[in-house]
């Protein structure tokens, strides 16, 4: 599917990449593209033959966050208030619905809003050529898409306030040292990585999939503690219709495949 503001490949393995496509504007979110990026991803959500989403962006950048000369027109947006599953156009929100897993192959530039939309995703895969930061604090816009938060629990309190504090670029590489970039790849290499590591994902069980993320991101919002309580809860509610004869052919799967990676 193609539209002027977003483009959308559905692979016949089960995912599909999402890529805004703005790059005259450095795929700035203006209301529209906010809007058509957010129909897309909730479009994935309904469909069952897409398991894993890739986002990326088209041109030189990811996404340079919130269109500002929309906004400063008075004609933009300063994004959605109300509960996730209460927000029409809200692309940060409509990531958080989604239950599968999301690769962000970050393509340049993720600025403000576009960072906030690369710590949606649930791994970050960075171009050479991607670098990110966080100007809320120079344009005066509060941060309301996570970037607050996540970025803290991901890098820790003291990177994560020099890196709001300053609006100071973050290259891939140290992006990559600190945690929030599990890998930098050359700029060619980046997409055929994102859908080689779906084709990792999709190659798990369909169920475990979304319940794994699950667990894990509701677990991290959670103390240690009641993190392990959680774990222990879905554990006993799913183990329990597992038979002993699918866990030993899923083994042997498990071990053929480890073999064809020696």
């Amino acid at each position: 599917m193609t539209t002027d503001l977003i483009l959308t490949e559905i692979h016949p393995a089960g995912y599909a990449v999402i890529t805004l496509n703005r790059p005259q504007a450095m795929n700035a979110l203006s209301k529209a593209l906010m809007t058509a990026l957010a129909d897309a991803i909730d479009g994935m959500s309904a469909n069952p033959a897409v398991r894993v989403l890739i986002l990326t962006g088209a041109g030189r950048a990811f996404c340079a966050g919130l269109d500002l000369k929309e906004i400063g027109s008075g004609q933009g947006s300063l994004g959605a208030t109300g509960k996730p599953e209460q927000r029409p156009g809200d692309p940060a929100a409509a990531l958080l619905r989604y239950a599968g897993p999301v690769i962000g192959a970050i393509n340049g530039a993720a600025v403000t809003g576009g960072f906030e939309l690369a710590l949606a995703c649930d791994v970050l895969l960075a171009s050479s050529q991607a670098r990110f930061a966080d100007t809320h604090a120079r344009i005066g816009v509060a941060p309301g898409w996570g970037l607050s938060q996540k970025l803290s629990r991901a890098i820790g309190p003291y990177r994560a306030r020099e890196v709001s504090l300053t609006g100071n670029w973050v290259s891939a590489e140290q992006a990559a040292a600190w945690g929030f970039v599990n890998r930098v790849l050359p700029p060619e290499g980046l997409l055929d990585a994102a859908r080689a590591l779906a084709l990792d994902m999709l190659s798990t069980l369909p169920d475990m999939l979304t319940r794994y993320k699950s667990v894990i991101n509701d677990g991290f919002a959670l103390t240690f503690v009641e993190g392990m309580a959680l774990e222990q809860s879905r554990a006993r509610e799913f183990n329990v219709r597992v038979a002993a004869d699918d866990v030993e052919r899923r083994r042997e799967a498990v071990r053929q495949r480890n073999r064809g990676q020696d």
